[in-house]
């Protein structure tokens, strides 16, 4: 006897098992990216840290979903030490550049602000996703860009996170604002002259000699051009070893820190550090600073004389301007090449050269040259023809009498005479090159020719 329940099983066998053997469908695959990051890099060092943590958290989520098809691709986007306020990480730019590729359908993150803290970068990077038609997913969060809700939730969640961050910020301002106020030092570039100790500045004695030298003698000299140039030739250099240019001087010459003071947003507080300068040394080089540049290097030209200024060159064709340094009273003038100044030593083979020396060396070739006598022949002939024509003997006389008389005259009558006659100076590691302007013996022969008149020559 057979029962009717195992007939119908029986019959129903068939087509049960030809279904069981129907092979399944395909799922399509989407390759998933995992992206980390930490704001620094503490810890980054240990063999598990933030980053992996964040990176096997992404991971798992990814696994959880391989029934849809979820494949994590190899690579690995981690950006450790970099701040979520900026777009401009290594391996997030790498990331962007494979989405764009479409190495990437999804990017996967442990927490939305790994991404970005600012709601405006956020949405943006969402919309680049979206136009290369990958998604973005948050495991913390549990939203997928996916869905509607998902994407009105990471609007809302990055919201929140600009909030705090910015509150964040305003407090830490406030707090900054209160202990400038109060006159503690809250960090920052340390001055020349100070050096931190336990969140204090402390006067560094040697670097306050040289912030004490510089009011000292820019008060003197008026000039951070020429000042730059002395220390320069002096090998005075900032805490780096860089050398000290005029730059640097004005930043220096106008820090209020030197005389005690804690600056926030253009307002001065007592400091709690200790002053380096004196408030009536400042006031004086202040006094100097609010005269106009201009006026300044016009009486800092008229202090200072310099017979070659803007006729003298070094080897490598730059200008060699005059300075001058002072030494236990006593000033030395030099003539600097501009390659030095801006290049630094070894800039120029002929960096700088003693002004007396040289000076000295141009007036003894000048008055070589006067008393040639081609030179006589030629200033004579410069001399426009009339009945009071100076003969050669006479031209030769005043030429004479300009030697003999040389040292008599006044600084800037000498440099008159230099300026007139000399067109260049040229020097190099040989010696030197002087270039007479043909011009200036006519007008020698002019002021020769007027005398003679006067005197009935």
């Amino acid at each position: 006897m057979e029962w009717p329940g195992v007939f119908r099983a029986q019959k129903s066998a068939g087509p049960f098992v030809s279904r069981m053997n129907k092979p399944p469908a395909t799922t399509p695959m989407i390759r998933c990216a995992i992206y980390t990051r930490k704001s620094n890099e503490d810890g980054l060092g240990m063999d598990y840290n933030s980053l992996d943590a964040q990176f096997d958290i992404c991971a798992q989520y990814i696994r959880n979903r391989q029934d849809q098809g979820w494949t994590l691709i190899p690579d690995r986007y981690d950006d450790g030490g970099c701040s979520g306020g900026t777009l401009e990480r290594p391996s997030l730019q790498r990331l962007m550049k494979d989405v764009a590729c479409g190495r990437v359908q999804v990017v996967v993150v442990y927490k939305m602000d790994r991404v970005s803290r600012s709601l405006l970068q956020f949405l943006q990077l969402v919309e680049e996703f979206k136009s290369y038609g990958v998604e973005f997913a948050s495991v913390t969060e549990a939203f997928e860009t996916a869905t509607p809700q998902g994407r009105a939730m990471s609007s809302t969640m990055m919201a929140f996170a600009q909030l705090e961050r910015e509150m964040t910020g305003e407090r830490i301002r406030h707090k900054i604002a209160a202990s400038r106020k109060r006159g503690i030092w809250m960090g920052g570039c340390v001055p020349l002259g100070y050096q931190v100790i336990d969140r204090k500045l402390i006067v560094h004695e040697a670097e306050a000699a040289t912030v004490r030298m510089a009011f000292e003698r820019f008060l003197k000299s008026g000039s951070a051009t020429t000042l730059a140039r002395e220390f320069q030739a002096e090998g005075v250099t900032t805490r780096r070893g860089k050398p000290i240019d005029k730059g640097f001087l004005y930043k220096l010459l106008n820090n209020r820190v030197y005389i005690g003071d804690a600056m926030h947003k253009g307002t001065a507080y007592r400091g709690e550090h200790l002053p380096i300068i004196s408030r009536d040394l400042w006031d004086r080089v202040h006094s100097i600073l609010k005269e106009s540049p201009r006026t300044r290097a016009a009486h800092t030209r008229g202090k200072t004389s310099a017979l070659l200024r803007g006729i003298i060159f070094g080897p490598t064709g730059c200008a060699m301007s005059p300075t001058h340094t002072r030494r236990r009273g006593k000033i030395y003038r030099y003539y600097v090449s501009q390659a030095v100044l801006k290049g630094g030593a070894g800039s120029c083979p002929v960096g700088r050269v003693s002004a007396d020396q040289i000076e000295t060396a141009v007036i003894d070739n000048l008055r070589v040259i006067l008393r040639a006598p081609e030179i006589v022949v030629e200033t004579w002939r410069a001399t426009a023809p009339s009945d009071i024509r100076p003969s050669e003997g006479n031209v030769r006389e005043a030429l004479e009498e300009l030697d003999t008389l040389w040292d008599q005259l006044f600084p800037a009558e000498q440099a008159r005479i230099v300026q007139l006659l000399v067109e260049r100076v040229d020097l190099d590691t040989t010696g030197m090159n002087v270039r007479l302007r043909l011009e200036g013996l006519h007008a020698v022969a002019e002021q020769i020719r007027r005398r003679c008149g006067a005197a009935s020559c």
